[in-house]
């Protein structure tokens, strides 16, 4: 059982997939920031858009 945990305790096989899991999960939470910022723009964008072409239609 000692040896047993000695193996478990020293095999850095999982780790390696663990920290790509934990950057892979890092750089979508950055997009989604990014992303939910650039579509608040967009809409706002839109929205000016459309308030000029109702007001030149008046």
């Amino acid at each position: 059982m000692k040896n047993f945990l000695k193996t478990v305790a020293s095999d850095e096989s999982g780790a390696t997939a663990i920290e790509y899991g934990l950057i892979a999960a890092l750089i979508a939470v950055a997009a989604i920031v990014a992303m939910q910022g650039v579509g608040n723009e967009l809409n706002t964008t839109f929205n000016k858009v459309s308030e000029q072409l109702s007001n030149a239609n008046t």
